[in-house]
């Protein structure tokens, strides 16, 4: 069995990459489905956002505001509170899946996507999970590339385009640059939109991941 991490930045393109693992054999943990779910009414994640936050940040049909949150979170610099109580629950449930996998198939690769895998180390919230994973996979692209990447993606309730890029730079500041993850990565994947050409670099990743798997 084998636990990689698969990180990548806004725009970066690695649920795309995810997909392409997937579409190979690999089974796949996504952080932001899980985190959704945790996120929405009846969950305890939910309430401890609503009790630390205030009950303005839920909408009239009982869900959360999340251009708000995310207001709250990269413009007011809010972010490390929201991460304190969703990162730990999130992780939690993310080893739970892969354990249930293994124990299904114990030479299952379980790749865990998941956009904070350095941050929820650094800052605290989740310390040491990066060094859970037996290989680390970061997915890369120009910073200019992923904002536009951001951009072309959104249609975000009228909001211009000045505010979306606005939004996508806080968030890119908001993550620790790939420059500083790449020496802590087992495999890094450069993305600049040549899909036959990543589709070749998951292809030979994923054999290795497979044979380390059965080791």
């Amino acid at each position: 069995m084998l636990r990689a991490g698969l990180t990548g930045g806004l725009g970066s393109g690695k649920s795309t990459v995810a997909e392409m693992f997937r579409s190979l054999g690999a089974r796949v943990i996504e952080a932001d489905a899980i985190g959704r779910e945790l996120m929405s009414p009846g969950q305890s994640v939910y309430q401890e956002i609503v009790e630390h936050f205030g009950p303005e940040v839920v909408h009239r049909d009982r869900t959360l505001n999340r251009r708000l949150l995310a207001d709250l979170a990269f413009r007011q610099n809010r972010l490390a509170e929201l991460n304190r109580i969703v990162h730990p629950a999130v992780i939690a449930e993310q080893q739970r899946r892969a354990e249930g996998i293994f124990a299904e198939d114990p030479n299952a690769v379980v790749i865990v996507e998941s956009a904070l895998i350095f941050e929820a180390d650094s800052q605290g919230t989740a310390p040491g999970w990066r060094r859970r994973f037996d290989r680390l996979m970061l997915v890369t692209a120009p910073d200019e590339i992923k904002i536009a990447r951001y951009l072309a993606r959104m249609t975000d309730g009228g909001r211009g385009a000045a505010d979306l890029e606005a939004d996508a730079r806080a968030r890119l500041a908001a993550q620790i640059p790939d420059s500083e993850k790449i020496p802590f990565c087992d495999y890094v994947i450069e993305n600049d939109g040549d899909l036959k050409q990543i589709q070749r670099q998951v292809e030979r990743i994923f054999a290795e991941l497979k044979d380390a798997a059965r080791v």
